[in-house]
């Protein structure tokens, strides 16, 4: 089993499905690797595209089999689940990085819009320049 960090490159969405019918939607992501769950800013006001070009950080394994994230439109009562997205992860285990890509978001097996990710796997022990 390899271990190592998963650096998650979240930039943005679009064509999402619009949770707020008065206002835009206020949407985040929840990126979930197996127990680790991190949290994105709220793109204010952004609506059905939203763009937020952050990175996050999981520690994991080659055994972690998928990546999950959940988009939410903040709501001051409760938030709104928007759809979610999975992405396998073995590809970035074998090639060390993949560049962003496009994935589909999905609600009750509907495509409701998409999600753009940048995905990159730095084993422990090995600078990332060490393999191509």
């Amino acid at each position: 089993m390899v271990r190592g960090t998963l650096e998650v490159l979240l930039v943005g969405a679009k064509g999402l499905e619009n949770t707020d019918f008065l206002n835009n939607m206020d949407p985040y992501a929840l990126i979930i690797c197996r127990t680790q769950e991190q949290r994105s800013s709220v793109a204010s006001g952004k609506g059905r595209d939203p763009d937020w070009n952050e990175t996050f950080v999981f520690s994991t394994s080659d055994d972690v089999t998928e990546l999950i994230i959940k988009l939410m439109d903040s709501d001051v009562d409760s938030d709104d689940f928007v759809g979610e997205a999975s992405i396998p992860l073995e590809a970035v285990y074998v090639q060390g990085n993949i560049p962003t890509t496009v994935y589909n978001v999905v609600k009750d097996g509907e495509y409701c819009g998409e999600i753009k990710i940048g995905l990159t796997f730095n084993p422990e022990g090995q600078r990332p320049d060490e393999y191509s």
